[in-house]
């Protein structure tokens, strides 16, 4: 997983193409440690660098996934005997370079034992003192995020808030289900005929189940439930779309919010510019969608609607929202990703902006919680575009601790217990 996660493939494809074929639980401990490393990784580059002659820089990246690994179980996992974690990564790392690798692999993780055994007992034997709040840098390092990025969030909600986001970023994330063809009373009873444990997720909007596949839950096959955190569907409860409209889900892909719109909407045209996302996105549809919808190999630059009732556009954007779902999309945030992040965003709302008919609502959605892809994108986009004027929902909708002073839905992991989102709705007056 680790591998194809360097050369750019998405977490959620590498984590179904290696686990394929493994029973339940080598399934969940693959899943632990793989996710763990990206979670972790500054931290156990910090472990491993002082038995490193020339430092992380000095090592072939596979090794260093091999080391990363294995320190990984040797500072996290208690129920994996030392031994054992390091005896399967000198396997492996003999597998790919031969037994000098092997033998560089044992003798640095053997010094990351012992140096773990150390701590432990240090911290056992220690009574902690109250600590000061922490340094950017520092908060940066223990919970491995970008400086840049703890630094921006710091500096906007302090760091004892920082550091509860950092902390959610860091935890596994839960399986949240919305009803779809069954309601949810017909699924809630199914799920306790079954004896599967169930909770209702943050803000009533969903239920979660732990432990289990999607696959494996009652109703999947006849599409009565899909995958969704409940942010993302009070964003879909925020945009409150009439029943009846023509609806354009220009960005749709894998299909969450396509399927919530199906449910009202007259015809749903779901793109994707991606055609093995649109497959997915067909798939999704064709099992739980709710009514008449197409999905389209489509660029929402170039839409292929005119005159929607609805646009929405789930903009691309860094993700920062949802690093807790996605551990290996920290590594990939830069301040230079972020500002060509906003200008392509800014020029597809540029496009959309024309398929929305008279008096037809534009709705705006990130997963993002940088301000340069939220309010202050759609600040821009409403300066150079008076036509529009920004429209919050019924206040019955969404509760008022959601929205922001001028209407926006803005959720915030370490204060909603959500994913993070953002969204606004935008309503076309004139021509």
């Amino acid at each position: 997983m680790l591998h194809d996660l360097r050369r750019g493939e998405p977490f959620d494809r590498a984590l179904h193409r290696a686990l394929s074929g493994l029973d339940d639980a080598d399934r969940a401990l693959a899943h632990e440690i793989a996710a763990g490393v990206l979670r972790c990784r500054d931290q156990l580059d910090a472990a491993l660098v002082p038995f490193l002659s020339a430092g992380t820089a000095g090592v072939r990246d596979d090794v260093l996934d091999i080391l990363r690994l294995g320190a990984y179980q040797l500072k996290f996992l208690d129920r994996i005997p030392r031994h054992a974690a390091v005896d399967t990564a000198v396997t492996l790392a003999r597998r790919f370079g031969g037994a000098g690798v092997g033998g560089f692999v044992n003798a640095v993780l053997r010094h990351v034992s012992r140096e773990a055994d150390a701590q432990s007992r240090s911290t056992a034997e220690t009574r902690p003192e109250p600590e000061a709040p922490a340094r950017p840098e520092t908060l940066a390092l223990r919970y491995s995020h970008p400086a840049w990025l703890v630094a921006r969030w710091t500096e906007r909600f302090g760091a004892a808030q920082t550091e509860r986001l950092l902390e959610l970023n860091n935890s596994r994330p839960s399986l949240v289900i919305q009803p779809a063809r069954w309601s949810e009373d017909a699924i809630i009873t199914a799920f306790d005929t079954a004896g599967i444990a169930w909770h209702r997720a943050t803000f009533g909007a969903g239920l979660i189940v732990e432990g289990r596949r999607p696959t494996e839950l009652p109703g999947f096959g006849a599409g009565a439930w899909y995958v969704q955190d409940s942010a993302q569907a009070m964003v879909v409860q925020f945009a409150a779309i009439p029943q009846g409209a023509l609806v354009f889900d220009a960005a749709a892909a894998p299909g969450g919010k396509a399927i919530a719109l199906s449910k009202t909407a007259r015809f749903l045209v779901a793109g994707d510019r991606h055609r093995s996302r649109v497959r997915r996105l067909r798939q999704n549809l064709e099992r739980a969608g709710c009514g008449p919808a197409a999905a389209l190999v489509a660029d929402a630059e170039d839409p292929p609607v005119r005159a929607a009732d609805v646009v929405l556009l789930d903009a691309p954007c860094l993700g920062t929202g949802v690093f807790t779902r996605h551990p290996d999309a920290r590594w990939r945030v830069t301040e230079a990703a972020l500002f060509a992040l906003v200008a392509q965003s800014a020029r597809l709302l540029r496009a959309l902006a024309a398929t929305v008919a008279q008096g037809g609502l534009l709705v705006f959605a990130t997963c993002s919680l940088e301000p340069e892809e939220n309010e202050l994108q759609v600040e821009a986009f409403l300066e150079s575009h008076p036509q529009f004027r920004r429209e919050p929902p019924p206040t019955d909708l969404v509760p008022s601790g959601m929205l922001t002073e001028v209407g926006d839905l803005a959720l915030l992991p370490h204060l909603h217990g959500s994913d993070g989102a953002f969204a606004t709705r935008l309503r076309r007056t004139g021509a």
